[in-house]
């Protein structure tokens, strides 16, 4: 099977993994199940779930523990996105070719989806303690990366410094802190868990949050090189929305080129860090390579 094929066939799975950890749609708060369903179920390239069962393959997992947290990374990664498109962050109408949430169901259930996604991928993480007990330890590290990743010392955290910055110049440092943190910290909490939760070295874990890292941070140079490179239909997103929003991005600090040439070089290193665990996974490696040159 070659590799969009191999691709095609682990997404899929995926999308089956998310929907079983769904809510029911029922009760009189049943509006925000449909949301929530409408939100998580919207396509894209669910690259943190991937990620996860990927690292945790290539450590030798082989517990139940990890598919709810690969619908719980899917889950908080779609309430930043919910929450990002709102008027009051990004205001985009949409995402992944149709519309946002918050056009779709309003402004305060575009609020509550992202406040329900994010408290219930806690919800669906904290099963996988009813699925395996025995692997209880293991369990509450991974969740503790979860937090900490997701919250004001990760991903929240980088949204903090880029709101803040959004209209101003902003120096090299403070793009580095917001990437590092915005983008870099949830995938870092991908592939942290999946390696944590096959029982993986704490030194091997703290070179795949270091291999993450510098994915995170290549991949978010290629999303701005995007937003002025693709159009709307590839994308499935308006492009220019960063100069739209006034926002200093590695394409307007240091040019399109030199934007370029670092992608290439930082997922460079991260390869080469991933190798020298060895540990043998051509699909990880093959992925991570096809995330840095992605069109969309």
């Amino acid at each position: 099977m070659n590799f969009r094929d191999e691709k095609r066939k682990k997404t899929e799975e995926i999308e089956q993994i998310l929907k079983a950890y769904l809510p029911v749609q029922e009760g009189k708060q049943q509006v925000i199940m449909e949301a929530m369903e409408y939100s998580l179920m919207a396509g894209g390239k669910r690259l943190r779930p991937m990620l996860l069962w990927e690292t945790f393959q290539m450590f030798g997992g082989a517990v139940k523990t990890v598919r709810p947290f690969m619908a719980a990374i899917e889950m908080i990664h779609t309430y930043s996105l919910v929450h990002d498109d709102l008027p009051a962050m990004d205001d985009d109408d949409y995402r992944r070719g149709r519309k946002t949430t918050h056009i779709v169901y309003g402004e305060d259930m575009g609020i509550l989806a992202g406040d329900a996604l994010l408290n219930y991928a806690f919800e669906t993480a904290c099963t996988a303690f009813e699925e395996a007990p025995e692997e209880a330890t293991r369990i509450g590290k991974a969740l503790q990366v979860l937090a900490k990743k997701a919250g004001i010392y990760g991903m929240i955290g980088g949204q903090v410094v880029d709101v803040s910055a959004s209209g101003k110049n902003i120096t090299e440092d403070i793009l580095s802190f917001i990437y590092e943190l915005k983008t870099g910290a949830l995938l870092e909490s991908a592939m942290m868990i999946g390696a944590i939760l096959a029982g993986a070295e704490e030194e091997e874990v703290a070179v795949i949050e270091q291999v993450a890292k510098k994915i995170g941070i290549a991949f978010q140079i290629q999303d701005d090189i995007l937003d002025v490179t693709s159009t709307e239909e590839v994308l499935g997103k308006p492009v220019f929305s960063d100069q739209k929003n006034e926002k200093t991005t590695y394409v307007t600090l240091f040019g399109l080129e030199k934007a370029k040439k670092d992608v290439e070089q930082i997922s460079e290193e991260a390869i080469a860090l991933l190798r020298s665990l060895q540990r043998e996974n051509a699909y990880l490696e093959q992925l991570l390579q096809e995330l840095i040159h992605r069109e969309k």
